[in-house]
């Protein structure tokens, strides 16, 4: 009962149009005084702070403005240019470029909103010019863009690892063969538009010397994720520490090898990146007080025993987990979503066998799924708005896409050799 309050509430707030962070602490005050619990405002409160303390937080701000660094400048034209020279003379040579530079550019930022703004600005208007529709356009780069929350560097598996008490080396390991899963079901779209449609047949092969120049040009960005999961994975610096290393990583490649940011632009630059980040600190402090209650109301033991009311199998139990997350992450961003919610189904996948890892691997994928979910998402509203056209248009491009997004997560879930293999193998 007192489960379906709180979502029941804190859903109210939420379509009601309250802003996420007073939907949480409303949410978590209402609770306590509807049910007369006992619990003090100061425990609430001090529920909130420690949610934002820890001192492995630091990585979030920091992994922010190392996707800043290198977002600002012409990392992403690189990237695209690079990814044309490969893919570009394919069927549907552009659409696949979209996916394959939102994969790469994904590795580089962390940051679904990020991508689809940095890779739409250049490909939406360039797939337009070629004869592809802007809806499909659109629908691409707002699915490919949540392609960034699923490959490592990713920021809602840093935040569900300190949250969960889970590896993040192992997390950002496990979300390297879905990323390539879920980008070469999009491709097989593209290719499929292509032809069916005839806007884009293909062209010539690229020499060998432009795919040298190119391959050069992005090299240096390409290997920040590279040197990230690398440094965590050999044991040289924690996953705190190596947001640290991307920051650094990514000034000096941004101000001295591209030359993409002045010294007059960082101030602006660390300032826009830190009100970004208060911005999520906040909302995780205030998620981390609904999640307190929720934890100290015993409420993942009710979860428990509801699931195995409802199905006493672990194949029942994931299923019932990506229909929940899924509808969840229409209206709740990742991040905010992970908080909530891993409390609850941590405890509940171990009862069911389902280890933490993959657990917050299908939570990641099935809420990325959920940033391209119409009526709302933050990639959703980034590629159309570039792109300039309505969610009804949209979403008739986004069926197919959503269609194979939905069998790759159920592949995912349901094997867990696919995500988990390089796990076992660093174990």
């Amino acid at each position: 009962m007192l489960l379906l309050v709180i979502f029941a509430v804190f859903f109210a707030f939420a379509l009601a149009g309250v802003p996420l962070v007073y939907a949480l602490l409303l949410t978590t005050f209402g609770v306590i005084a509807a049910f007369g619990l006992s619990h003090p405002i100061q425990s609430v409160v001090l529920s909130f702070v420690g949610g934002v303390e820890a001192f492995h937080l630091v990585a979030v701000p920091l992994f922010i403005v190392a996707g800043e660094l290198l977002s600002r400048g012409g990392v992403g034209r690189r990237i695209v240019a690079f990814a044309s020279m490969i893919f570009g003379f394919l069927p549907g040579g552009l659409g696949i470029v979209t996916v394959v530079s939102s994969l790469l550019f994904g590795g580089v930022s962390g940051s679904a909103v990020a991508g689809s703004a940095a890779i739409g600005s250049v490909m939406i208007p360039a797939m337009a010019a070629r004869g592809y529709g802007k809806p499909f356009g659109a629908a691409l780069v707002s699915a490919a863009g949540t392609l960034a929350v699923i490959i490592p560097p990713s920021i809602p598996m840093l935040v569900y690892g300190f949250v969960g008490n889970v590896s993040v080396k192992d997390l950002f390991l496990s979300g390297v063969v879905p990323g390539i899963l879920f980008a070469l079901g999009m491709i097989v779209i593209c290719v499929w538009h292509g032809r069916r449609t005839g806007c884009d047949p293909g062209g010539a092969r690229p020499s060998a010397e432009q795919l040298r120049r190119s391959f050069l040009a992005c090299l240096p960005a390409l290997l920040m994720p590279v040197a990230i999961l690398g440094g965590i994975w050999t044991g040289i610096f924690t996953p705190t520490e190596s947001a640290a290393v991307a920051v650094i990583y990514g000034f000096v490649i941004a101000r001295f090898v591209y030359r993409d940011i002045a010294w007059r632009d960082v101030p602006r630059l660390v300032l826009d990146s830190f009100a970004t980040s208060a911005v999520v600190m906040v909302v995780i402090g205030a998620t981390a007080a609904l999640a307190w209650l929720i934890t100290i109301e015993q409420v993942p033991a009710m979860l428990i025993e509801l699931v195995r009311s409802i199905s006493g199998s672990q194949w029942g139990f994931l299923l019932l987990l990506n229909i929940a997350l899924l509808l969840l992450g229409i209206f709740i961003e990742p991040v905010p979503a992970l908080i909530l919610t891993a409390p609850l189904f941590i405890p509940t996948a171990r009862a069911f066998g389902v280890d933490p890892v993959h657990l917050g691997l299908i939570m990641t994928c099935n809420l990325a799924i959920g940033l391209y979910t119409p009526p709302v998402g933050g990639t959703l509203f980034v590629a159309a708005r570039i792109a300039g056209v309505g969610m009804g248009a949209m979403t008739r491009s986004l069926i197919p896409i959503f269609v194979v997004s939905v069998a790759v997560l159920l592949l995912v879930t349901y094997v867990p050799a696919l995500p988990m293999a390089l796990v076992w193998a660093s174990r």
